[in-house]
């Protein structure tokens, strides 16, 4: 490069780095605008199946939108053609769509977030964000649970069956592997292979009486077990975790239930449904039932078809009134004057205070 004269090469050097540096200036793109929020993750996801007919829908965005306009016009859920009604509640960066009416069995559902939903910063999503899920359940009704021949005894347990004040029993008793030394309160009178009582209308069997019982009372025992476990595998759930566990109030319709914690009765509840509905309750742990309140069988419901599968302790407060057959994996007991109209079959103990028992009509 040929100097200009006179002027110092270091001044000519600076002088080109400032034009240099003023083109790369102008060669800078303008700043970008804010990008347009995303849906992150959904609950259900696309294409999910077995979702429990209970279930609300959640979405999740990439930032905090602008809870105006996330709502039950830009939030919405369809079957079909048919739109879903429903709640929509915004927190954080999440939106949940509670539905006000209970999915249909084995269905599919369509959720849509529309554009018009916006960002904090008033950008809207780019397009319409869709998914779909399908629903657990069957459209056909579902089977009863074979009891077998623990089916024949209204109270049926492994190791004992206590009673205190004077019951009213409707029903045969049945206990086995333990003895009828374990059956107490009752004031037995032992005949060849039973016994009778004044509070049985019925007759009582134990493991040590004369046979066949022995044998009867064994099969009877398997079959208890086997229908636990029958209605504990039931895998098509229509509602999960239901009320958080408290069931208190609500109008149950026919179809399987599963909580993975305690259930508990603190108030009235209805079970709702034809004579052939059935009804199917798993519960992981104990199910309590407070004093004074009510199982309420409407629509023609009856209890031979109701099933409670609880793992653990079954326990009916005073003077309550229980519907259902209950299959405990350990004891059942019924408080001062509780009633049951069903079955107590527990793979332990069956513990009475005053009760009355009775065993569901067929």
């Amino acid at each position: 490069m040929k100097l200009i004269k006179n002027i110092p090469f270091f001044a000519i050097a600076i002088t080109m780095l400032m034009v240099s540096c003023k083109d790369k200036d102008n060669n800078d793109p303008t700043p970008t605008e804010d990008a347009a929020p995303t849906v992150v993750s959904t609950m259900p996801e696309n294409n999910d199946t077995d979702v429990a007919r209970n279930n609300s829908i959640v979405i999740n965005f990439s930032e905090e939108m602008d809870p105006s306009t996330v709502n039950n016009s830009t939030f919405t859920v369809e079957q079909g053609t048919a739109d879903i009604s429903g709640n929509v509640v915004y927190s954080g960066v999440e939106a949940t769509f509670t539905p006000s009416v209970v999915f249909d069995a084995a269905s599919e559902y369509t959720a849509t977030i529309s554009t018009t939903a916006k960002s904090q910063k008033g950008v809207n999503l780019e397009e319409n964000y869709e998914w779909n899920f399908t629903t657990s359940g069957s459209t056909t009704s579902i089977d009863g649970i074979d009891l077998g021949s623990s089916g024949n005894y209204v109270i049926l347990g492994k190791t004992a069956i206590n009673n205190s004040g004077t019951s009213a029993i409707t029903g045969d008793l049945g206990l086995s592997p333990a003895a009828t030394s374990y059956i107490t309160g009752l004031a037995l009178t032992d005949f060849t292979g039973y016994a009778t009582s004044a509070q049985v209308t019925g007759q009582v069997f134990a493991s040590d009486m004369a046979d066949p019982t022995p044998m009867n009372l064994t099969t009877s025992v398997e079959n208890m077990i086997t229908a636990y476990n029958n209605a504990a595998g039931r895998s098509e759930t229509d509602f999960l975790e239901l009320g958080a566990g408290n069931i208190g109030g609500k109008t149950l319709t026919s179809g399987v239930y599963k909580w993975t914690n305690t259930v508990t009765i603190p108030s009235d509840v209805t079970i709702s449904g034809s004579s052939t509905d059935v009804w199917i309750f798993q519960i992981a742990e104990d199910l309590t039932m407070s004093s004074a309140t009510n199982i309420i069988l409407t629509g023609g419901a009856q209890a031979k078809n109701i099933y409670w599968q609880v793992a653990g302790q079954a326990t009916l407060g005073t003077t309550a009134h229980f519907e259902g057959i209950i299959l405990s994996m350990t004891g059942i007991t019924l408080q001062t004057g509780a009633s049951i109209n069903g079955r107590a079959l527990a793979q332990t103990a069956v513990i009475l205070d005053g009760n009355a028992v009775t065993q569901p009509a067929d």
